[in-house]
């Protein structure tokens, strides 16, 4: 069967990358079912022979106007799919849709009708914020880390940056490596508009966002850095799980040495 991805060694690259973190996804046991979504912006992949290409599917409607999404190009998760088969097969359990000129709508050019992600509103509507910031953030990551949707059943995580520092201070390669730290998002109806807007207004300060009871949300510049962050941060959280389960509260790097670490390694303060 012939595929988008045939004769195209960087899109396949990119969807390639899709399939290797939904895998790790459902190892860690972070996708159970038809958890977690994936969507990343592909356009800068595309060429003439795409734009071409036509729709398979009739126009939907996204649920929202994105002008800075005219035109652009998207791999997404299928809806009901799970990630243990999209990382066996990208394309049966996903789908490229192109958003149409009245930025309010999409239909599906490949390779196969498969529905997107019924949160496909939500993840779009984070990508039409990012364009408009002038970032180069092209993936969006959600899934359910367990021992960071853990923390988020003690109300004393919730508050604003009480992860971030606690989960910095379990290892020096957390701060290193999310510098802008955990976004909280308290609890709200999975899918919605509400949690969509909550995401995005935590997205100007943090690439990393917690749902409360739920999961996170992440962005980066490609799907396996946003993977890298949450998986860094869910290493923090285990590592204090572990201390406690020993029976102790972690002592943590103190304030001085995570300042110490941000000059010397350049990162946000």
């Amino acid at each position: 069967m012939s595929s988008i991805l045939n004769n195209r060694p960087a899109l396949a690259a990119e969807i390639g990358k899709v399939a290797e973190v939904a895998g790790y996804l459902w190892q860690k046991g972070w996708a159970e079912r038809n958890g977690g979504n994936i969507t990343i912006n592909i356009t800068e992949y595309v060429d003439d022979a795409i734009k071409a290409m036509p729709a398979i599917s009739e126009a939907k409607r996204i649920g929202a106007t994105l002008p800075y999404l005219k035109g652009c190009y998207f791999y997404c998760k299928g809806t009901q799919k799970r990630m243990r088969d999209l990382a066996r097969d990208p394309m049966a359990n996903g789908s490229v849709i192109r958003v149409l000129d009245d930025c309010a709508s999409y239909v599906i050019i490949a390779d196969q009708p498969v529905k997107p992600t019924s949160e496909l509103p939500s993840h779009l509507s984070v990508h039409n914020y990012l364009l408009s910031k002038g970032m180069n953030y092209k993936a969006s990551l959600h899934t359910h880390p367990i021992e960071l949707v853990a923390l988020t059943h003690n109300q004393k995580f919730m508050a604003k940056d009480v992860a971030s520092n606690l989960l910095w201070s379990m290892i020096p390669e957390t701060k290193a490596f999310c510098p802008r730290g955990l976004g909280m998002v308290p609890y709200t109806l999975p899918s919605s508009v509400e949690l969509a807007e909550a995401t995005i207004k935590e997205l100007e300060d943090y690439d990393v966002v917690m749902w409360e009871k739920h999961g996170v949300f992440a962005v980066d510049t490609d799907i396996m850095a946003a993977f890298d962050q949450v998986d860094v941060l869910n290493k923090s959280a285990l590592i204090y799980i572990a201390a406690k389960n020993m029976g102790f509260e972690p002592e943590g790097m103190s304030q001085e040495q995570m300042r110490e670490m941000s000059e010397a390694f350049h990162l946000p303060k």
